[in-house]
């Protein structure tokens, strides 16, 4: 009885495969690394448009959006108007109705100076799907910033390391470990340890 021949693969033919997945493996490496720095650079972009538009609230309006003490009679959707202090106030992740963190945004979308119903006053979302909003004498520094929720400390670390000084509590950009949704960012300057990779922070950009 003749055996049949079991014909296995040449070393030619192993190398193709190897290519190949090796090819693969390194498409797919390069297309997350091409869609996380495409979500970084939006983060830039995120922050830098918000800032515009509040200078140029400011510049229309001689005062803040979310303080605005006119916006009732300013627009024809008649968002609520803030005190007119100088100062946003309230929770800037979660505001409530009496918030200005809230009424910020209602104003900056009565001026169709940001996307949104002209009476929302839910925060905008970031390129990773945390919150973005405004706050005052946030993380040790003066005056308003713009925060950014939820973003993990791997991205913090680039942010940090081509707009600021990669220290969690000096420079313009900071960030902290929030305990809660909706925590209130502390006033005072935290002992928030080097950004680890997978922890995500809250940070915030100094105009």
């Amino acid at each position: 009885m003749q055996l049949s021949k079991q014909k296995g693969f040449t070393l030619v033919e192993i190398a193709i495969v190897l290519v190949i997945v090796g090819l693969l493996i390194g498409g797919v490496l390069k297309g997350q690394e091409m869609i996380t720095n495409a979500k970084l650079k939006r983060i830039e972009s995120d922050n830098a448009g918000l800032q515009a538009a509040i200078f140029s609230y400011q510049d229309r309006y001689l005062q803040l959006p979310g303080d605005d003490d006119a916006a009732n009679g300013r627009f024809d959707s008649a968002p609520t108007s803030g005190n007119g202090d100088g100062t946003i106030a309230g929770n800037w992740q979660a505001p409530a109705a009496a918030d200005e963190t809230g009424y910020f945004w209602t104003h900056l979308r009565s001026a169709g100076l940001v996307n949104g119903a002209a009476n929302d006053i839910d925060p905008q979302q970031n390129a990773y799907g945390g919150k973005v909003g405004i706050n005052y004498n946030g993380l040790g520094i003066q005056g308003h910033v713009t925060v950014f929720g939820g973003l993990e400390g791997s991205v913090v670390k680039v942010l940090e390391s081509r707009l600021d000084d990669g220290v969690t509590t000096t420079g313009r950009i900071r960030g902290y470990i929030p305990v809660a949704l909706g925590e209130v960012l502390p006033a005072g300057v935290t002992a928030t340890p080097p950004y680890v990779d997978t922890t995500l922070y809250t940070i915030v950009f100094r105009f």
